[in-house]
């Protein structure tokens, strides 16, 4: 294979193509190409054209999370998918929308909101240097898939894979393939949006999804505090979770082992209930209420966004939060460092941000210590029944400065990953898409 005769069989696939810049590496690894398809037929063709050529490929679209999860072993192509940004059907009556992966999760926000509705997701902004969205900004449909982000409205609402109900897909060998609602073709056996939800790109490109929407609410409410120890977060968490006062989110932010743990509730509704179940929150909260706001706090869903050189992702069983703010605390002092900790606590997910200034073989001695302290054995060893249920845990590192990324695995060991690689077989026998990027290589 040739540089001259891939280029050529890839404009013979799209309108769209170029070599790749500086700027468009993926965790650091530099593609050869660029192509840029303005829809499912171009997508298909470029996916066939990659095949023939024995291309590497990587989906792109905003590219704000290009840096989460680990560097592909190789990217020859990284496909474009910001031409695919229509919304194909609204159905407002049904709370349906069919939208293409490359649509800007604002932009769909804007259609939607005419109508009154929105998709529930509201994942946290990346922050990405050179993010090709405005800085800072949710991304697309497709990435926010294929990453599985998710910010505080998780608790109610669920994660992609709960609101994604139909999904098209071009498999690496160019084949479309559909599951769910607006079927044009089933695959036997697979739900297609629950496997590709958080895949990475791993076992093909996203090209179509369809979602349940929502009502927009007519009124919002955050109910914050300052719990003086995680321990009194914790019980304020619970006891906004367990009560019938319906709360949409439910997070935490601790900027330093010193400070107080913030603790926000969200409440969303018509405006009489909303005032009736903030005051009826408060009451059950207590003491320590800093504020009832239709505004949120400044920290509010910062979780994977917190500032930081790298930032580890922590989910649990949510009854073990206090446990597992004692392991990153216990993790953190072996290291030598004091992370921020932020999350959507009542839904089992905290972040750990550590600064960018700081050593990577510290960084990586916190992280390996983590995942011993919550049960996540770095040698992939059996929990202790007598951990559970802080054992319960995993820790990913989302993203991190390549020099730490080098040092430690950004997944840690995860259940099932004999099935998770036959299923990347199964969709990609030869390992063309985003080699590498998923847990164990995949």
């Amino acid at each position: 294979m040739t540089v001259g005769s891939a280029a050529d069989v890839l404009a013979q696939a799209c309108s769209e193509v170029r070599e790749a810049g500086p700027d468009d590496a993926v965790a650091g690894i530099g593609p050869r190409f660029v192509v840029r398809p303005a829809g499912l037929a171009e997508a298909a063709a470029v996916m066939r054209a990659a095949a023939a050529e024995g291309l590497t490929a990587v989906p792109r679209g905003a590219g704000t999370r290009l840096d989460w999860g680990a560097p592909p072993t190789s990217c020859d192509l990284v496909i474009d998918t910001r031409r695919m940004n229509r919304v194909l059907e609204y159905a407002a009556g049904d709370l349906v929308v069919r939208v293409e992966a490359g649509a800007g999760m604002s932009q769909l926000a804007a259609v939607l909101a005419a109508a009154g509705q929105r998709l529930a997701l509201d994942p946290p902004p990346a922050g990405r240097r050179g993010a090709r969205e405005k800085p800072g900004g949710p991304g697309t449909v497709g990435g926010v898939l294929a990453c599985g982000a998710a910010g505080p409205l998780r608790l109610r609402y669920g994660t992609p894979r709960d609101l994604v109900i139909g999904m098209t897909v071009v498999r690496a060998d160019g084949v479309v393939a559909s599951s769910g609602g607006k079927v044009v073709k089933n695959v036997a056996g697979y739900d297609l949006g629950k496997l590709f939800a958080g895949s990475y790109g791993t076992l093909g490109l996203i090209a179509e999804a369809t979602f349940r929407l929502h009502p927009l609410p007519e009124a919002i409410s955050f109910v914050t505090l300052d719990a003086r120890d995680p321990a009194a977060a914790h019980s304020a968490i619970e006891a906004a979770a367990d009560s019938p006062l319906a709360p949409s989110a439910a997070e935490i932010d601790r900027p330093s082992r010193q400070a107080p743990v913030r603790v926000g509730i969200l409440l969303e509704g018509d405006p009489e209930g909303v005032a009736e179940r903030s005051a009826r929150m408060t009451r059950l909260l207590g003491g320590g209420i800093t504020s009832v706001s239709p505004v949120p706090p400044t920290w509010w869903g910062r979780g994977a966004a917190a500032p930081g050189g790298t930032v580890v992702r922590i989910a649990f069983w949510a009854c073990a939060l206090t446990e597992v703010i004692a392991g990153i605390d216990d993790a953190a002092s072996t290291a030598g460092l004091d992370p921020v900790i932020s999350g959507s606590a009542a839904a089992g997910v905290v972040h750990a941000a550590v600064d960018y200034r700081a050593a990577p073989d510290a960084v990586s001695r916190f992280v390996l210590s983590l995942r011993a302290a919550v049960g996540n054995d770095p040698a992939g060893g059996p929990v202790p029944p007598t951990a559970w249920p802080a054992s319960r845990a995993s820790v990913m590192v989302l993203r991190a400065p390549p020099d730490v990324s080098a040092a430690v695995d950004p997944w840690g060991p995860v259940p099932g990953l004999g099935l998770m690689r036959a299923v990347k077989d199964q969709f990609d026998p030869e390992h063309r898409m985003a080699p590498g990027r998923f847990v164990g290589g995949i």
